[in-house]
């Protein structure tokens, strides 16, 4: 349920019991423990971040006088305002009509300390010959994650895997060298099941699934000190309700349902941080809202993973509701909402 669907249902509870003449809990008081618990947020204020591709709309605006922030100056500086704490970037360039000349990352970095925020990602490319030059941004702008907004290999096959496995180790042990920890971040495709099981066809490639999904075959094949992963909440969510079964070897039909909290509770290290993308569950999968305003039970999720002093949590919508020129500044108020909620989630501990 969403926070409208819940307030509704509140409502509701306490209209009948009312009626039924039953006592209602008063709000001005403690419901348990007589004083003894206390709120704190789920998501630290400090962990708070956003990926900047949610506001891309005025990272990459030229000047103009709608009154909007644009660039990186202003646009860092108003996300700071409305509270976040933390950057993850998607691009370090911005109309050069601001500077006469682009930006530096050098001159980026001076705009997130001045301003209070830490960058702590990337969604960058990340292949063996770029790797080395990703990463001298990343340190210049101060990050302690690296990493790429595409699955590791779009294939449905084993063999692929096994390659970007290794390929993935070696980077990571790159990237650990510098003092990085490199990661991934997912589609719903890389939550499908591999074909990894016969009948082959006629090219001797595999036509049925053992029942493993993709991206769990990657976690196993790579070293957890070296590759790490971003989940996206939201495609997770979206794999779950598409990828529900899977032919095996004998031609059956198996069923099996992809939970993206236990995925992370079981292994909760493996992910430093995540896209708290949200939506409304539709025939299709989702369809993307502001954060808090979906379905998805980000209070569950976030609460049953645990260390939240670890995750790092960043807002993101991919189409972002971007207003164009008749509401340029559609997205901000957006990230503000999502922000909002964020900082609403709450967990109650004695």
């Amino acid at each position: 349920m969403n926070r409208r669907r819940i307030l509704a249902a509140a409502g509701v509870a306490a209209a009948a019991l009312g009626a039924a003449g039953l006592s209602i809990l008063q709000t001005a008081r403690p419901a348990i423990g007589d004083g003894k618990l206390h709120a704190e947020p789920l998501i630290p204020p400090n962990r708070r971040g956003i990926i900047l591709y949610s506001v891309r709309d005025r990272i990459t605006a030229p000047p103009d006088d709608s009154g909007v922030p644009y660039g990186f100056e202003r646009v860092l500086a108003h996300l700071a305002a409305l509270g976040y704490r933390e950057i993850e970037f998607a691009g370090y360039t911005q109309s050069t009509q601001i500077l006469g000349r682009q930006i530096t990352p050098a001159e980026i970095r001076k705009i997130l300390d001045d301003n209070g925020l830490v960058a702590n990602g990337t969604h960058t490319n990340i292949s063996p010959g770029s790797l080395d030059a990703e990463m001298d941004i990343a340190q210049t702008l101060g990050m302690a994650h690296i990493g790429t907004g595409g699955d590791p290999s779009g294939s449905r096959y084993q063999a692929d895997w096994d390659r970007a496995a290794d390929e993935w180790n070696a980077m990571g042990a790159r990237a650990q060298a510098r003092g990085l920890k490199l990661y991934t971040h997912n589609h719903d495709a890389a939550y499908d099941f591999l074909l990894d099981a016969g009948p082959f066809d006629s090219a001797g490639r595999p036509t049925r699934s053992t029942g493993i999904r993709r991206l769990e075959y990657f976690l196993a094949k790579t070293d957890p000190q070296l590759v790490y992963l971003q989940m996206d909440i939201l495609w997770a969510y979206l794999a779950q309700h598409r990828y529900r079964a899977y032919t095996d070897s004998a031609g059956r039909t198996r069923t099996d349902v992809f939970d993206p909290i236990l995925t992370v509770a079981n292994r909760p290290r493996r992910y430093p941080l995540f896209h708290a993308k949200d939506g409304d569950h539709t025939a299709a999968g989702y369809s993307e809202t502001p954060f808090g305003e979906g379905d998805i039970n980000f209070q569950q999720f976030f609460q049953t993973i645990g260390l939240p002093d670890y995750h790092h949590a960043n807002y993101e919508m991919d189409d972002a509701q971007l207003g164009g020129s008749t509401d340029p500044g559609k997205s901000l108020r957006i990230a503000g909402q999502s922000y909002d909620n964020m900082a609403a989630l709450t967990v109650y501990v004695p």
